[in-house]
């Protein structure tokens, strides 16, 4: 059982960040988190009513570890911690997309990482397509008008922002070779611990090579947040859409960006789609993501994450899309 931290443990980050007169009245972990612990922390005697404390720290990460790894400055090394967190925040404050505003960051004397940020309290996206249509699709058009923002903006280097803003290189020659590797890491993961994908390891692999074949070299990156579903869309009670775990924000090319978006949002995806993206990356990063959301929560589920059946039901969906798309 993991001892995540109460109400004391948190008072002094909250305090640094509002002031040394207000007063901790509650706090409630929230769910969904897998890298990182997200607290809403109610307090008194502060201008505003509560605030997110993220955490990042070793009881918090239920990733379980796998040895050697990737290189850190992989695109699709585990992106956590605050200094990938601060670099997305600044670029998309840059560009004009909108992030909780941070209103204090640091380590503490363990030295855990953390960032005590607005509370933007219109809830998810994804919850308001349930309970309010009309809110909703507002708040998609808006998010459709940030994705543009991002998306418009170029670089002639890949990678994610906190590398990027040191000067550093992301290995590998392209971004579609990037993502076949990964895809082929993903594949053998994923074949160790499920029957059904080792038995087709061949023939995915193959696919996924002649895909990657068919792909032209490009020299341009767009932004992208990487896991853009709805749960990580906030709605302010203005309307205005808000973006969250963003750690993984970095330069790539845009199909995978809509690839995913495609994947999670369904028959709405309509309203983010764009012109102009490549069909053929759109192939090759389709199945290379199936392939991903099979591997991902099969690792997840070798540790204690709490909702075991919300993952498994995932990595059965993606599994019988990939099976699917084989030719």
């Amino acid at each position: 059982m993991r001892d995540f931290p109460a109400a004391q443990d948190l008072s002094g980050v909250v305090r640094d960040a509002l002031g040394a007169g207000c007063r901790i009245l509650g706090v409630e972990r929230l769910r969904g988190g897998s890298k990182k612990g997200v607290y809403r922390v109610r307090v008194d005697g502060s201008p505003v009513p509560s605030v997110i404390v993220y955490r990042w720290a070793e009881g918090e990460n239920f990733w379980p570890a796998t040895g050697a790894g990737q290189p850190s400055a992989d695109p699709f090394a585990p992106a956590s911690g605050l200094a990938p967190f601060l670099a997305a925040q600044r670029e998309l404050a840059r560009v004009g997309a909108r992030a909780p505003r941070v209103l204090s960051s640091g380590s503490t004397v363990d030295a855990t990482d953390f960032a005590v940020v607005e509370d933007v309290t219109g809830g998810t996206l994804e919850e308001l397509f349930g309970t309010d249509p009309v809110r909703a699709a507002s708040a998609l058009a808006d998010l459709a008008g940030t994705l543009d923002l991002m998306q418009r903006q170029k670089s002639s280097r890949y990678g994610r922002m906190d590398l990027l803003e040191r000067g550093g290189v992301a290995p590998g020659s392209s971004c579609e070779q990037v993502v076949l590797d990964r895809a082929l890491r993903d594949l053998a993961e994923a074949a160790e611990r499920d029957a059904r994908v080792a038995a087709a390891r061949g023939r995915l692999a193959r696919q996924l090579d002649e895909l990657r074949d068919m792909v032209r070299p490009r020299t341009s990156y767009g932004l992208v947040h990487g896991e853009l579903g709805p749960d990580h869309v906030l709605v302010s009670p203005e309307g205005d859409t808000v973006l969250i775990d963003i750690e993984g924000l970095m330069y790539f090319d845009v199909e995978w960006e809509h690839v995913f978006l495609r994947i999670r949002f369904g028959r709405r995806y309509a309203a983010l789609s764009r012109p102009g993206l490549d069909p053929l990356r759109i192939g090759l990063y389709a199945q290379a993501m199936r392939l991903s959301l099979v591997a991902g929560p099969l690792r997840l589920l070798d540790g204690d994450f709490p909702d075991r059946e919300f993952m498994r039901g995932i990595a059965e969906h993606n599994l019988s899309e990939a099976l699917a798309a084989l030719p």
